[in-house]
């Protein structure tokens, strides 16, 4: 068995849609970036890749690429795990967290789940979330930040 770990932060910004873990959030700003954003999927992503030794997001999915301009971070997930395969690699389980001092995230975590879930592969995915309480630029709500921890073990 390996264990990997994600991280990714994006600052927020007026313009754009709110997304994590594929959920769509009812927010006046959204994340900044080059896909969607989606900071908890590219911290998953970066700690699937991490535990198989597969790089990590940005060598995968590169910012400077337009095929991932705007794209959805759930379709490069499957791709990731994708790759994971091509390995002979499996996911074991997933734990993430999502700091952010808004908007509340209780109300879309189950749904967060439910996206992973459907695109690892496996059952064993917990999503959480915390207030940075405001504390630092999170708690000013300058951005979202997520942390995710993977297991992976040979197909």
């Amino acid at each position: 068995m390996r264990v990997g770990i994600g991280y990714d932060i994006h600052p927020l910004i007026r313009g754009r849609l709110l997304i994590l873990g594929g959920v769509q959030i009812d927010h006046p700003e959204g994340l900044d970036g080059h896909s969607d954003a989606d900071v908890l999927t590219h911290a998953v992503i970066d700690a699937l890749l991490g535990a198989a030794g597969l790089g990590d997001i940005g060598t995968m999915f590169p910012a400077d690429d337009v095929r991932f301009k705007n794209a959805s971070s759930l379709d490069m997930l499957s791709s990731a795990v994708d790759r994971l395969r091509e390995a002979g690699v499996r996911v074991v389980n997933v734990d993430c967290t999502v700091i952010a001092q808004a908007p509340q995230l209780m109300p879309h975590l189950a749904a967060m789940k439910r996206n992973l879930t459907e695109r690892l592969g496996t059952d064993d995915v917990n999503v959480k979330g915390k207030s940075p309480e405001g504390i630092g630029s999170l708690g000013a709500s300058a951005g979202i930040a997520a942390q995710a921890v993977a297991a992976v073990d040979e197909a």
